[in-house]
């Protein structure tokens, strides 16, 4: 269920830039989902290490690129005692995915139109991504990069949001300037790190279509 709050303004005034989160701002995420497939592969209390906005333990070691997914395999089974499958992990995973909206997608494409430049920046694993970097991610068949002009991982920079180093990464690699890039994160603590490193912000809900808001004003 969507919640409901006073409106946040969308401010693209002199923004060059718009740099996006993944989990929760274009994909929908299912949290219970998640939890319910790993107790069902036999991870008894994966909400010690489930979150939402920030993983914990192991789950934090892959996202933050201190470990592969084979090594997070092992890891699980070893945790947990029990020789889960890869299948039966990676499903785990998957079910925090609860829908790609269709609008979001034409959004960006939209959006890139009008001469953004636009980016991810993902706390996200490569498990995910086996499935976000397939034409499966978009029922237009489209995988998730033909959407931005450049993906910045964690799991691959070795760092997580909210730490101000992956933004400072992104700034580096991208040449962006944060007064001139507006940055899109459902984490409270991420838009935190954002507007202290001087990016306009703006903080969705979980699944909340923000489309029209954002194109209306671009």
């Amino acid at each position: 269920m969507i919640k409901f709050r006073k409106m946040q303004k969308i401010d693209l005034t002199g923004v060059k830039n718009i740099v996006f989160d993944l989990g929760g701002v274009i994909i929908t995420l299912d949290h219970n989902e998640a939890i319910r497939r790993f107790k069902a592969a036999g991870v008894e209390d994966v909400e010690k290490y489930l979150d939402p906005y920030h993983q914990n333990g192991i789950f934090l070691d892959l996202e933050a690129g201190t470990m592969t997914k084979a090594e997070f395999y092992d890891a699980l089974r070893k945790l947990t005692g029990k020789h889960i499958s890869a299948e039966a992990i990676d499903s785990g995973w998957l079910g925090f995915l609860k829908e790609v909206p269709i609008g979001k997608l034409k959004m960006l494409e939209k959006l890139r139109t009008k001469d953004y430049t636009l980016y991810l920046l993902s706390n996200t694993n490569p498990v995910v991504m086996d499935w976000a970097l397939t034409p499966a991610f978009s029922s237009e068949g489209k995988p998730l990069n033909t959407y931005f002009d450049k993906l910045y991982l964690s799991y691959q920079m070795k760092c997580v949001k909210p730490d101000e180093a992956i933004f400072h990464q992104m700034i580096a690699d991208s040449g962006m300037i944060p007064s001139e890039t507006l940055f899109i994160d459902d984490g409270v603590h991420n838009i935190a790190t954002a507007k202290r490193l001087g990016f306009k912000t703006y903080q969705p809900l979980n699944g909340e279509d923000f489309t029209e808001r954002l194109l209306s004003n671009s």
